[in-house]
């Protein structure tokens, strides 16, 4: 379980994230959604200790991340929004450097690997140089790096982007899978269709606070909108679309 508690962080006098409290539960996948600029992305970097809040607590599975913060990264997976491939290396030895970073013993590397390029299809490019792999391919060699020390709390950032219909169909049964297994997956996303058929909630971040919390049925009964993405707009006020 991922618990954050009124985070804030300022970039000079821009106050990019102002206050934002909100949990993602085990068991369920929570949607992070915001327009450009609200906040998301910084909120997403603070909760994996990319960078520090200026105030607030954010806690995994119960560890406060500023006091422990290498812990809190051993429990937490996390699929960046830059995914960050060394190039040079085919994606079995992707999987595998980062499984010796978490300090995997070699069998338990071998055993992992092999569930994670099994699970995601990956066989014929677990041995490639991930040079030249499509946007499909480096995202399921990053999310088999994230997962490969079988963290139970699951952070992606837009993990669809740029996927086609069959790699986003792939990786959204995938993510019901880690659900299935009772893991935390937070996700965030700007693709309506996608939240509304795997979110349990969604968090929505306007202005750097949080504007709602709540399931998407619930989203949809406050607002009066049968459709997600118009309950999501009038929720942030504003119709200049949806964010990356």
């Amino acid at each position: 379980m991922i618990e954050v508690r009124d985070l804030h962080k300022a970039f000079g006098a821009v106050k990019a994230v102002d206050g934002v409290s909100f949990t993602a539960r085990d068991g369920e996948i929570t949607g992070l959604l915001g327009p450009n600029g609200a906040g998301k992305t910084t909120t997403l970097r603070m909760l994996y200790t990319l960078m520090a809040p200026d105030r607030g607590q954010v806690l995994v599975d119960g560890i406060d991340a500023a006091v422990d913060p290498l812990r809190v990264r051993r429990e937490l997976g996390v699929l960046p929004d830059a995914r960050g491939l060394y190039k040079r290396l085919t994606a079995r030895e992707n999987i595998e450097y980062f499984g010796r970073l978490h300090g995997l013993p070699e069998d338990l590397l071998a055993s992992r690997r092999d569930s994670l390029i099994k699970a995601l299809e990956m066989g014929d490019i677990a041995d490639r140089r991930t040079e030249g792999f499509s946007q499909g391919q480096r995202v399921k060699t990053a999310i088999a790096r994230a997962l490969v020390h079988d963290p139970r709390n699951v952070i992606l950032d837009e993990p669809t982007n740029g996927l086609d219909v069959m790699a986003t169909r792939a990786l959204r049964q995938f993510m019901t899978g880690l659900k299935a297994e009772g893991r935390c997956v937070l996700f965030s996303s700007h693709i309506m269709q996608e939240v509304a058929a795997l979110c349990d909630r969604i968090v929505v971040i306007a202005h750097g606070r949080v504007v709602a919390d709540e399931s998407p049925d619930a989203l949809r009964a406050q607002t009066g909108e049968n459709n997600l993405e118009d309950a999501f707009v009038k929720i942030i006020g504003s119709d200049e679309g949806l964010a990356a």
